[in-house]
């Protein structure tokens, strides 16, 4: 009977063990030196055999190996004939939100209730998530955690993909407040009897007449007794005071002239268009209006029947062509954010080169979301947050990641899903 307790303990522990989070990468000391590689620096420069320095988490030096005499140190890694990328970021997500959409235990993306700017998306990030896990294997190594839900959804942050908690996790917290603008249109409630097709939305106006009233109550209450308690007024001085983006999920070419008019009638510094799908439409005015974009899922089908077939892809080219700062987004989802280097590399076929590219899912984000002192770019200075690819990152053939680093942190590559993968891989060789 004992023997058989401790069978049970063994496999039980065992069992707990296969189903753990990959446990987190301790903090870097001495000194890293990555050799060889061919650097894509993240604003468009290469280096085709480059030396880069990494001390303290942080990039100390990118040089090119074939004309810097610099000697190595530290910890020598030989990564010649690889590539070597910023860590990938993935705006726009429910990562660490959402574990399992059919069960609702494992939903914590909204709250209850139309204006919740004070709710904090990041208290609720999970940093043991599985799903979590699986974007490193792919180069995605930051994401942010975006609340869902009403008119003024709250606050995201931005997070980092390898961390012991939410307050680990926290590269940026708060970054900014995420609005659902109204729809001018919508379809009918064919279960009250309405015409189930699209037709004029006859709030429209008082919908965002109420939006511009809520902020103008939290102007009047920032601007007076401070005694007084009123969290979701207060939660808006960022907005106001342009230290916080507002990110407004809008679609529509009127709904999206009608937010760079309420931009400048409301004095908003941040404003970031998300989703943004007929953006490319009145792209000149986005960009006169100095607004960034996060476009929504370019792996998406058309909206409508006469849009082109690759409307998704191009129009990404037409935006950047027009001087918008655009980064690519993943609709709010959370499993599908690994495939971001993927959307990255598809608009390569519709006019962008794969360093403009690349900028996409790295640099401009990170403008975007306020972390480019930090994040974005192989540059001396910055967070030594990166990856090693066997082949080109942005094409599904090439993405194998040999290395990844976070602040300098060598982290685990391994998933549920690579395990799987080994695990089957060795039962075909077996079969042999």
């Amino acid at each position: 009977m004992k023997t058989l307790n401790k069978l049970f303990i063994a496999l039980f522990f065992a069992t707990l063990s296969m189903q753990a989070q990959q446990t987190p990468a301790i903090a870097q000391t001495g000194e890293i030196t990555l050799t060889g590689a061919t650097a894509h620096i993240g604003n468009g420069e290469v280096i085709e055999k480059s030396l880069i320095f990494i001390k303290d988490g942080k990039i100390t030096g990118v040089y090119d190996a074939r004309t810097t005499k610099m000697p190595l140190r530290g910890e020598i890694i030989n990564v010649d004939g690889q590539h070597i990328y910023p860590g990938f970021i993935a705006p726009d997500t429910t990562l660490g939100l959402v574990e399992i959409s059919a069960v609702r235990a494992t939903e914590d993306q909204d709250e209850v209730g139309e204006y919740n700017p004070h709710i904090e998306a990041i208290v609720a990030y999970n940093a043991e998530s599985k799903v979590v896990e699986s974007m490193r294997p792919n180069g995605v190594l930051i994401a942010q955690a975006v609340p869902q839900g009403g008119t003024i959804s709250g606050q995201s942050s931005v997070v980092q993909l390898d961390a012991w908690n939410w307050e680990d996790a926290a590269v940026k917290r708060g970054d900014g407040i995420h609005l659902n603008w109204p729809n001018s249109y919508r379809r009918g409630r064919w279960w009250e009897g309405e015409d189930p097709g699209y037709s004029p939305n006859k709030d429209y106006k008082s919908d965002i007449t109420e939006i511009e009233n809520f902020i103008a109550q939290s102007k009047a209450f920032t601007s007076g007794d401070s005694s007084v308690k009123n969290l979701p007024y207060a939660a808006m001085q960022g907005i106001l005071d342009g230290t916080q983006n507002l990110y407004i999920h809008v679609d529509s070419e009127k709904e999206i002239l009608d937010v760079l008019k309420f931009k400048e009638a409301m004095n908003i510094e941040k404003v970031v268009l998300v989703g943004a799908y007929r953006g490319y439409k009145v792209a000149d005015a986005i960009a006169k209006a100095n607004v960034s974009v996060i476009l929504a899922r370019v792996h998406s089908l058309p909206d409508a029947e006469d849009d082109d077939y690759n409307i998704s892809f191009k129009m990404v080219k037409d935006l950047v062509d027009a001087n918008v700062t655009v980064a690519l987004g993943n609709s709010g989802e959370y499993w599908q954010s690994r495939n971001i280097p993927f959307y990255a590399g598809q608009t390569t076929a519709h006019g962008l080169s794969f360093e403009d590219a690349l900028q996409l899912i790295t640099k401009n984000p990170a403008t975007i979301l306020g972390v480019s002192d930090k994040l974005g770019t192989l540059e001396a200075g910055k967070d030594a947050t990166l990856i090693v690819s066997k082949g080109n990152a942005l094409e599904m053939s090439g993405n194998t990641i040999s290395h990844a680093f976070i602040n300098g942190r060598s982290i685990s590559l391994e998933s549920h899903q690579t395990e799987l993968y080994k695990r089957y891989m060795e039962k075909y060789e077996r079969a042999k």
